[in-house]
């Protein structure tokens, strides 16, 4: 090949490397444009983002589970202040509460709170206390956790001879108890109406709990309706991580029969009552 063929053929492949790099600047120029638009995008749809997750986060917080703040002493050492847990609010759409379970009620129109809030100056600051209220972030004026002692239809007093609050006459062990604590610091007795609970807190020293409201509607007893629902773990610190299940002590046959035994009485009573009612009848009617 001369070197008049080798200038020819370098002459013709330039425009072939001048092509190249007139897509290579047009591919990096749409890149750079793709990546312009995914940021403007995405800084457009993330108010978006936040609405919905908030949305939802109030979706599930309303009906399936709610971070609750712990502000008192009332549930040490169980719980401690500023502590956080988590409340399932299904569980008692599928089962009883039962004796033994920690639970948050609603205590408006009812007890006093037990932590004095200042009110909100202005509707921001009280927007922004609802939320942290909602997520578990501040306590809420007028909720309560306590423990579940007795359910409708129990008897529950203080004390017997060993100093232990008994459940329809059976007594329960309450290692739970702040150390150094006694069950009560004073004696007590009650019926619990049906559809209402006794509740009291761990800390029984400074528990201002059922036996605080005795003089009350419903003899210091909650309305089961007002329970928001049950706490069942401890998320926060994650130091303090635990779940919180019901103690050994309410799981006792004896409870479990003398509770039986309770709610059958009022149909043993009927029988009891009727037995002498036929018999008359029948004595009736031979005489006839």
């Amino acid at each position: 090949m001369t070197s008049e063929d080798r200038e020819c053929d370098a002459g013709s492949r330039r425009p072939v490397e001048d092509e190249v790099d007139v897509v290579a600047e047009d591919t990096q120029k749409n890149a750079k444009e793709d990546k312009e638009k995914k940021k403007g995008s995405f800084w457009k749809e993330l108010p978006v983002l936040v609405v919905v997750a908030l949305v939802l986060a109030l979706v599930i917080k309303s009906f399936v589970v709610q971070a609750f703040y712990i502000p008192s002493e009332s549930m040490e050492n169980t719980l401690l202040t500023n502590d956080r847990v988590l409340v399932n609010k299904l569980v008692y759409h599928v089962r009883e509460i039962e004796r033994g379970d920690v639970v948050v009620f609603s205590g408006v129109d009812s007890w006093d709170p037990e932590v004095e809030l200042e009110e909100p100056s202005n509707a921001v600051a009280g927007f922004f206390r609802w939320v942290g209220t909602a997520f578990g972030v501040v306590p809420g004026e007028k909720d309560y956790i306590k423990r579940v002692i007795a359910v409708g239809g129990d008897t529950v007093k203080c004390c017997d001879a060993k100093g232990r609050v008994t459940v329809n006459g059976v007594p329960i062990d309450e290692d739970y108890l702040y150390p150094g604590d006694v069950p009560s610091q004073g004696p007590f007795e009650a019926k619990v109406p049906e559809g209402r609970l006794w509740v009291m807190g761990d800390h029984r020293a400074v528990s201002l709990d059922s036996r605080a409201h005795l003089g009350d509607p419903g003899g210091g007893t909650i309305p089961v309706d007002k329970v928001i629902g049950r706490a069942f773990v401890i998320v926060w610190p994650f130091s303090r991580a635990t779940t919180l299940p019901i103690p050994d002590t309410f799981s006792q046959p004896a409870l479990k029969a003398a509770a039986a035994l309770a709610g059958a009485t009022p149909l043993l009573a009927g029988f009891a009552g009727a037995v002498p009612l036929m018999l008359w009848r029948r004595r009736w009617l031979s005489r006839r």
